[in-house]
Order: structure tokens, then C-alpha cells, then sequence
């Protein structure tokens, strides 16, 4: 599941398009799909988003499943929680477990949240995917956007990668002495992973802290402004 979004961002035919105009039209549509509550419409945005980002910017199928695969499964998992547990009406469905069923309502629901998410997901793809990092950060800095959060958004997103780097070395290190080989190995494997995961990550925070403190850091980091004009 590893792949470079950074990396993505930097290398695809919308890269050098307006940032404010990618910005804009993520989050303006994203907000439609949240109000207007239409299945329809919904589906219209994911196709839509995903003709800009396989056709236009040229990102590959492989890399944009990639990038829809995790948060799909938390949506999926939330949808069919929603079925089962929520709404009212006639049931269409019983499971026969302490009067766990689907109804009318609870479908219906389900599909709606279901498609909402993936709309939403596939705007947030299209920034994410087709907009570098510091395109976004210097837009947030020129519409005066507080400092800090500026800040805690480089200092997060910088901070995934390295934690990701260090769960796939783990991981393969792991991986390469069987220590996924069964499912008495593979559970003890995990929880090695994330205990040392824990470790790590506060080791580097405080490493973090004293390259800030070193550099003296005064609660600011200069945003990065790409030398490139606006297309």
C-alpha cells in the first residue's frame, strides 16, 4: 500500500495549474455534495473527479485506489453499521439477533452515506493528488489563514510520512524473518510493530523539538512559495 503522494502531486499535468482554482473547486463541490443530500449528484462528482484525475491529470488507476482504498474501508464498515443499527419503518431484512434487521430507512441511509463519502473522498483526491503541498500552504498564508495552523498542517504532514516510512521498514523487516507466516506470528508481529511504532514516534518528536529549538524556532516556519506563475 506504499506509494509517494508527495511524489504524485509534484509529477502529473495539473501540477502547475492554478492552485486557488483546484482549492476552490474541491471544496465547493465538496460542500454541494454534504448540502444537496442526492444520490445522483453524488455520483455525478465522483465520476467527475475521477475523468480530472485519471484523464486529465494522467494519475494512475493503481495510485488513486491506492489513495481511496483506507478511508473506503472505514466508510464501508460505517455504512453497514448504519444499516443494521439505524432507522426506523418496516423491516426488509432480520437477522434474527436480538432484533437486529435492515429497514426501509436504514438502506436507504446507508447508500446515501455511502455515496457521500466516496463524492467527498474523490474532491479531496483531486487536491491532494493533482496540488503540492506548499502550493496549498502558500494559498492558506495569502488568505490570511492564522499562522499556527499553517504550521501544525506542514508539521503534521511532514510527520505522517516519516511515521509511515518507519511502519514499511518495520514492517519488512518483519516480513523478511516470517513473521507473518502464522496467525500466532502474525498477531505477536503486530503488536511489535505498534509498540515500537509508539516508541519511535516519540523519539522523534522530541528530535523534532530540538532541531526546532536549535534552528530557534520562534513559533514560525516560513512557507515555501513556488517559483512558478499561475496557469
Amino acid at each position: 500500500m506504499k506509494f509517494d503522494i508527495d511524489y504524485i502531486a509534484h509529477n502529473n499535468r495539473l501540477t502547475d495549474a492554478n492552485p486557488y482554482v483546484k482549492i476552490i473547486v474541491s471544496i465547493a463541490l465538496m460542500v454541494l455534495t454534504l448540502v444537496l443530500d442526492n444520490i445522483a449528484f453524488d455520483i455525478f462528482i465522483f465520476i467527475l473527479m475521477a475523468v480530472l484525475i485519471l484523464g486529465v491529470a494522467r494519475i494512475t488507476l493503481r495510485n488513486y485506489v491506492k489513495f481511496l482504498a483506507i478511508p473506503a474501508a472505514f466508510a464501508i464498515l460505517t455504512c453497514i453499521f448504519l444499516i443494521f443499527f439505524f432507522g426506523t419503518g418496516k423491516l426488509i431484512f432480520d437477522t434474527g439477533l436480538w432484533g437486529i434487521g435492515i429497514t426501509e430507512s436504514s438502506l436507504n441511509l446507508g447508500i446515501t452515506t455511502f455515496c457521500r463519502c466516496f463524492a467527498c473522498f474523490a474532491c479531496l483526491g483531486f487536491l491532494t493528488l493533482t496540488t503540492p503541498i506548499a502550493d496549498i500552504l502558500q494559498c492558506l498564508h495569502k488568505i490570511k489563514v492564522p499562522v499556527t495552523f499553517i504550521d501544525i498542517a506542514l508539521l503534521m504532514y511532514n510527520t505522517i510520512f516519516i511515521f509511515l516510512d518507519q511502519m514499511f521498514t518495520m514492517q519488512n523487516a518483519q516480513d523478511t524473518r516470517l513473521g507473518y507466516v502464522g496467525t500466532k506470528s502474525t498477531y505477536k508481529s503486530i503488536g511489535m510493530l505498534f509498540s515500537n511504532l509508539f516508541f519511535r514516534s516519540l523519539d522523534k518528536s522530541e528530535t523534532l523539538q530540538c532541531s526546532l529549538d536549535s534552528r530557534c524556532y520562534q513559533g514560525y516556519l516560513p512557507v515555501y512559495k513556488p517559483n512558478r506563475e499561475d496557469k
